[in-house]
């Protein structure tokens, strides 16, 4: 939480605080693409090394950014949900189709992979590298700031649609969903 994801795609730089996450746990979290150790060519990227993307499709449209977690062949995963712009912000209008700067502009997973030119061809890319990479600036998010729930979204994952795995930065006008208090 409070980490600037940089993007430096068609020649443009963007860059977003992160304010909002989901977490993903593998093989045991119903919510997860990974449950039951379930191996696809949509899923694949969640089973390499921490650090690595993973982006997919949802709804036919929008393309969702996970950063994977955990050691290869461990397939955790974190899911941005929401970042709050910071560099770029008139690409992002442009990638947004939005003409001027609101809090929808970039909450929710899908708005927030959009506006950074996040797609599925970055799927599987090391994010130590120079086109998508999340940088420390130093700013802290103390942790009465962070506010956890459920999981938004996931409803028909059971009993694992009810646990604590999503995180926001309280009262951030770019987190989407409730509660944001």
């Amino acid at each position: 939480m409070g980490k600037i994801i940089v993007t430096k795609i068609d020649g443009h730089t963007t860059s977003g605080r992160i304010v909002e996450t989901e977490a993903y746990i593998a093989i045991t979290d119903q919510a997860s693409h990974t449950f039951g150790g379930k191996r696809t060519a949509r899923n694949e990227h969640m089973y390499g090394a921490a650090g690595t993307s993973y982006v997919y499709i949802c709804y036919g449209m929008h393309h969702l950014f996970n950063v994977v977690t955990n050691e290869i062949e461990t397939p955790d995963a974190v899911l941005i949900r929401g970042v709050e712009p910071v560099k770029g912000i008139n690409t992002m209008f442009d990638r947004s189709g939005k003409l001027k700067l609101d809090n929808t502009i970039s909450k929710g997973p899908g708005n927030a992979a959009k506006v950074l030119g996040i797609n599925k061809q970055h799927s599987g890319l090391n994010l130590l590298g120079n086109k998508i990479f999340i940088e420390d600036d130093g700013f802290v998010v103390d942790d009465k700031q962070i506010g956890i729930s459920k999981r938004i979204g996931v409803e028909g994952a059971g009993k694992a649609a009810l646990l604590p795995y999503r995180f926001y930065i309280k009262g951030n006008k770019y987190v989407s969903g409730t509660p944001n208090k």
